[in-house]
């Protein structure tokens, strides 16, 4: 029971667990405002959502969307604001542009240059067995 209270009160002091007590009236509005916290980075964190932050930056953002939601804004306005104001940083999600290009396609990059490079070894190791067949049965020497 005691590493139960002792776990719990390091948890809430370290900051692992983000509190947002004020929740909006409207449970259509509380669901939009869920959703897009959870579509929003927290600037001062960069790897979390502003929904599981505890930054005041975070915050504040999320003070500031509720406000915005609470005013009539749609989520596009609010995305279109933030963006303006912070950069396509503060989407969790940044937009295929032609300045994220590179971004987007690294990963499908990355696979196709570790084929190349695998098909290269296989071919060459091919290669050496047809022409000398006890050169691949010998151990390599700098290990």
């Amino acid at each position: 029971m005691r590493a139960a209270w002792l776990l719990a009160s390091f948890l809430l002091a370290d900051g692992a667990i983000a509190i947002d007590s004020e929740r909006l009236e409207d449970p259509v509005l509380q669901q939009r405002y869920e959703q897009l916290t959870h579509e929003l980075r927290c600037l001062t964190c960069q790897n979390e959502t502003i929904a599981d932050s505890n930054a005041t930056l975070a915050a504040e953002l999320r003070r500031e969307l509720r406000e915005m939601m609470k005013a009539g804004k749609t989520d596009a306005e609010i995305r279109a604001f933030l963006t303006e104001r912070y950069g396509d940083f503060v989407l969790y999600l940044p937009p295929v542009t032609p300045r994220t290009w590179l971004l987007w396609a690294a990963p499908a990059l990355l696979l196709l240059g570790g084929v190349a490079v695998a098909a290269l070894v296989v071919r060459r190791r091919a290669r050496t067995a047809r022409a000398d067949p006890a050169a691949l049965e010998e151990e390599p020497e700098n290990l």
